[in-house]
């Protein structure tokens, strides 16, 4: 059974890199969004186990995503990916319940390694 994934992000390259970095063989129906506007979209209507999230966007921040998820009760795994690598912005995401962070530009091995330890890629 494929994992719904959305890659949110207001760059058409990150989000590609981004695509191109995850395991060739995990079985995922891939939806991308350029803000955070859309990734609220895309998460209230279902579509979304697994998100990979930019923090910097022109609509609605990534930050503000995370905490509207928190606000309705948050029922997907968040990634975030950001090129913002200050201690601070890592610990505020992660407390409001990003399960990871990893930076820009993305690395296959980093990606795949969050993926095994939430079993989310075996």
């Amino acid at each position: 059974m494929s994992v719904s994934v959305l890659v949110v992000d207001d760059s058409p390259i990150a989000r590609k890199m981004l695509i191109r970095a995850l395991p060739a063989d995990w079985d995922i129906e891939i939806t991308q969004a350029t803000g955070g506007a859309e990734a609220l979209a895309a998460y209230r209507a279902g579509k979304v186990e697994v998100m990979f999230l930019d923090l910097t966007m022109p609509d609605i921040d990534g930050y503000q995503v995370l905490e509207t998820l928190r606000r309705e009760d948050m029922n997907c795994l968040v990634i975030v990916v950001s090129a913002d690598i200050q201690p601070a912005a890592v610990d505020r995401v992660l407390a409001m319940g990003a399960i990871a962070f990893v930076r820009k530009p993305v690395d296959a091995t980093k990606i795949e390694a969050v993926l095994r330890q939430y079993g989310i890629v075996v």
